[in-house]
C-alpha cells in the first residue's frame, strides 16, 4: 500500500512541487512526468504500475473529505509512493484553480516507445488506429477509450499530432492512454508506410471513402486512419490507400472524430471476431 498520508498546510511545500501551477505546466511541460486526474484514472495507473509496464506514480494529492473513498485505489501503490492531503484551499492554491475532484497523482512516463518497436511487438491478428494531425486533447482522449473498449490493440500517432499524456487526454480516455500501447511520430506518411510494410491492411475514414465501413472485409491485419477535425485526411493519404465512409443523413458536413473511431473500430472488431 501507499505510504502513509502526510498532511499539507502549505501550498509552497515543496514535497508537492510537481502538482503546482498545473494548467500552467500542461502548456510548458513537466520532464518526463504527468498529470492524472480523477479515482477512475488514479485506479488505472495503480494497476498499470503494478504490471511494470513503464508508468510509475511519483506522488499522489488528495483533498482530506477523499482520502477514505479512495482507501482500496491507494492499496494497488507501493509503499515508496508518497501520499499527500490537504484542505480544500490549500488544494485549489497548490493547482492554481478550483480542483473540485480532490484526486491527483505524478506520474512518470516511460521511454517514448517509436513505431517500428511497437510494430515488431503486436500481435499477427492486429486492430490499430493511426492518427494524423490529432491536435484536439479530448478528441485524443476518446479515441484512446475508444480503442479500449473494443480491443485496439495499439494507437499510432503522427508527429503534428498532441501528447496522448496531457492531462485532460488522460482524464477523457478514463485512463486507457496508460493502458493502450502507443507510438508518437515520425511524419504520417512515413507511419502508414511503415504499417503497411508490417502488412496492415490500411484503410483511410473519411465522408468522401469509397465504401461503407461495414464492407471493408475482415484481414490479419487492419489499421484505420483518422485524420484532423475539420479538415479531415490530406488527399495525398486518401488517394494512396484505400477509404471508407460512415453512412450519414444529409446535411451535416461529418462526424466529431472520436464518434467516428467508435463506429468503426466497432464495425470492423466486430468483422474480425473480436468482439463477445
Amino acid at each position: 500500500m501507499a505510504a502513509e498520508p502526510a498532511l499539507i498546510e502549505d501550498p509552497a511545500d515543496p514535497r508537492i512541487a510537481g502538482f503546482v501551477s498545473i494548467r500552467e505546466r500542461d502548456l510548458t511541460g513537466r520532464d518526463g512526468l504527468f498529470i492524472a486526474e480523477g479515482t477512475v484514472v488514479l485506479r488505472m495507473l495503480g494497476g498499470v504500475s503494478a504490471r511494470k509496464n513503464g508508468f510509475a506514480a511519483e506522488a499522489i494529492l488528495l483533498l482530506e473529505n477523499r482520502l477514505a473513498g479512495v482507501a482500496d485505489v491507494l492499496a494497488s501503490f507501493p509503499e515508496t509512493v508518497p501520499v499527500y492531503v490537504a484542505s480544500a484551499a490549500v488544494f485549489d492554491a497548490i493547482a492554481g484553480f478550483n480542483m473540485h475532484r480532490g484526486v491527483l497523482a505524478l506520474g512518470r512516463k516511460p521511454p517514448p516507445e517509436q513505431g517500428a518497436a511497437l510494430l515488431g511487438r503486436l500481435p499477427e491478428t492486429s486492430l490499430v488506429l493511426a492518427g494524423c494531425g490529432l491536435s484536439n486533447h479530448d478528441n485524443v482522449g476518446a479515441i484512446f477509450r475508444n480503442a479500449a473498449a473494443f480491443g485496439a490493440d495499439a494507437v499510432f500517432l503522427d508527429e503534428t499530432s498532441c501528447d496522448p499524456l496531457y492531462r485532460k487526454a488522460i482524464r477523457v480516455s478514463v485512463g486507457s492512454v496508460l493502458s493502450v500501447p502507443f507510438s508518437c511520430g515520425p511524419g504520417a506518411e512515413a507511419m502508414l508506410a511503415g504499417l503497411a510494410d508490417a502488412g496492415f491492411e490500411i484503410w483511410g475514414l473519411s465522408p468522401r471513402g469509397a465504401v461503407p465501413v461495414a464492407e471493408i472485409p475482415a484481414a490479419r491485419r487492419i489499421a484505420l486512419v483518422l485524420g484532423t477535425e475539420g479538415e479531415g485526411l490530406p488527399e495525398a493519404i486518401l488517394s494512396s490507400f484505400r477509404t471508407a465512409r460512415i453512412p450519414q443523413r444529409p446535411g451535416l458536413d461529418s462526424l466529431n472524430v472520436a464518434t467516428a473511431s467508435g463506429i468503426a473500430l466497432y464495425q470492423i472488431a466486430l468483422a474480425m471476431g473480436r468482439l463477445a
